[in-house]
């Protein structure tokens, strides 16, 4: 008799978290709290009401939800039947929202009731859709004219009796990224990959976590929307793991708040601009937030940022990934060594991208393709290869063979590694300010002007220069406390403290700054450059 082919798939992240922790406690905001049992049971539900609908292996399910239980019982369901689960940003322009959803050519929509607007708009524009799925809070069904009510199909579901075996390489994902230019790209992941995704994350956080790592007796909450790239796959790794996990629903920070306090959460993981959004809240002023970890992803975790949450207690490390690479590559977890270092020598390991996870290639590469140094300075594109990334941009041959030229994933992202194998990202490639010859990198200047105690938040664009091509431009939001008061002369005696110990040159240094009340943000929570060069004039 042949020996079972084990497949690597999603249910079996689901089973052992169940095995594990079966009583263990699932919360929705302050309406909804159940176990991880009931949890298993209502995917089973979903996974045969959804079949009763005829949703078929390979049938695009798109998904218009904030973080809640329901979402989760969805990240198993629906890959779970064979079937591929559409996570949509709601973030993005309606008609960028509408070309996701035709490009994908989702079938059936399951979508919160807060987005039928949106819904109403777009769905005209996607034939392809014949049913629809509606999810409210209330107990009462809104007047909202769709094929049927989640919390009701699973009431009059057969659920079936397990999820069934198929090919682990069968598609379970995709999502749409949220580049700056053209439109959005598609992108794709297989039940081995996440499978794979889950436990190379799981064993990076958990055994080499000496600072910031997480365990069984952890409570987690992603502050981080659930339809970016599987919130970082990490519902999938806290699942396996059987720890507690606390969705908030729409991000209020009176409600997150609430939630961070009563529910004793101690892990969470979220872009720079929502740290901010809490360490600058005066709702914090005297909690003891000292069993709280984050990671922060997304964007460069500034040395300031992290000095505020650190007077908070909060223990922040960064993390690196993209939307192509399901995400995770990257965790500033501390060597054995550097724990005997000092508190300002860690924090400068913490905010680095951090040391690959297991599983990932990661190499520092010049525009010959070749490895640059490992010294800490010489800076290359970062290329990659792990499990996990997705074969290419779905439907977009020529846009996939760009992405792995060579056999290598190619991020975009301009870093340097030093010699103990970490590497630093110091900008992206098509943000990187070339003047008078020399390359002027954003991401160092940002986070230096974050460190003056006047500075909420910074970007640094290129602008143009008649004498040298591109100039850079300081576009600061000041501290409350700071406004009408912080200068460039100000600033740029700042800088010059950083250009006198050798960390920046005197030439990358802006002449020009100016203050406004707020930075425009991408979708998921990132400056976006792309407003801001057109805001300033630059093409």
């Amino acid at each position: 008799m042949p020996a079972y082919n084990f497949q690597l798939l999603l249910k079996h992240i689901l089973h052992y978290g169940v095995a594990w922790a079966p009583e263990q406690e699932i919360v929705y905001r302050d309406l909804v709290r159940y176990t991880y049992t009931a949890m298993y049971n209502r995917v089973l539900k979903l996974a045969g009401a959804l079949q009763a609908l005829g949703v078929k292996p390979g049938t695009r399910v798109g998904v218009i939800e904030w973080d809640s239980h329901r979402y989760l019982e969805m990240y198993f369901a629906i890959p779970g039947i064979g079937a591929v689960l559409h996570t949509i940003n709601p973030r993005l322009a309606p008609e960028d929202i509408a070309y996701t959803m035709a490009h994908a050519e989702d079938e059936v929509l399951i979508f919160h009731e807060d987005f039928y607007p949106l819904v109403e708009r777009v769905r005209p524009r996607i034939p392809s859709i014949r049913k629809t799925i509606l999810i409210t809070d209330r107990k009462e069904k809104p007047d909202i004219k769709v094929d049927a009510e989640y919390e009701e199909l699973l009431s009059a579901a057969i659920p079936l009796d397990e999820l069934p075996d198929m090919d682990e390489n069968t598609l379970a994902t995709m999502a749409y990224t949220t580049g700056t230019t053209g439109l959005p790209k598609g992108v794709y992941f297989t039940q081995r990959q996440l499978v794979l995704h889950t436990l190379a994350v799981g064993l990076a956080v958990a055994a080499f976590g000496n600072f910031g790592g997480v365990s069984k007796s952890d409570v987690y909450m992603p502050l981080t929307p659930m339809f970016h790239v599987h919130a970082w796959g990490i519902p999938y790794m806290s699942t396996l793991f059987g720890v507690k996990q606390v969705y908030p629903g729409r991000y209020e920070p009176e409600m997150l708040m609430r939630l961070l306090l009563t529910e004793k959460v101690t892990f969470s993981h979220c872009v720079p601009t929502i740290l901010q959004m809490i360490v600058t809240s005066p709702a914090v002023r005297g909690l003891d937030l000292s069993n709280w970890k984050v990671v922060i992803g997304g964007a460069r975790l500034p040395k300031g940022l992290a000095l505020e949450a650190t007077k908070l207690g909060i223990k922040v490390y960064a993390g690196y990934g993209l939307s192509e690479t399901c995400p995770v590559l990257t965790l500033a977890h501390l060597k054995p060594p550097m724990l005997a270092w000092s508190a300002e020598q860690q924090l400068d390991r913490q905010i680095m991208t951090g040391f690959i996870a297991p599983l990932v290639y990661l190499r520092v590469v010049d525009a010959a393709g070749n490895d640059v140094p490992r010294d800490g300075r010489s800076t290359g594109e970062i290329i990659v290869r792990a499990p996990w990334c997705t074969q290419g941009y779905y439907k977009e041959p020529e846009k996939s063979e760009e992405l792995w030229a060579g056999g290598w994933m190619h991020t975009g992202d301009v870093a340097y590694m030093d010699e103990y194998g970490y590497i630093q990202i110091v900008d992206r490639l098509k943000d990187v300010i070339k003047s008078g010859g020399e390359w002027i990198v954003s991401q160092e200047l940002e986070n230096l002007l974050s460190l003056h105690e006047g500075v909420l938040e910074a970007a640094v664009i290129g602008i143009p220069d008649e004498k040298w091509g591109e100039r850079p431009l300081a576009i600061v939001v000041p501290r409350e406390e700071y406004k009408g008061k912080l200068t460039g002369d100000i600033l740029r005696a700042h800088l010059n403290r950083y250009v006198e110990e050798g960390l920046i040159t005197s030439w990358s240094v802006p002449e020009n700054y100016t203050f406004v009340d707020e930075l425009p943000k991408t979708s998921v929570g990132k400056i976006d450059k792309k407003v801001l060069r057109s805001r300033f004039g630059v093409a």
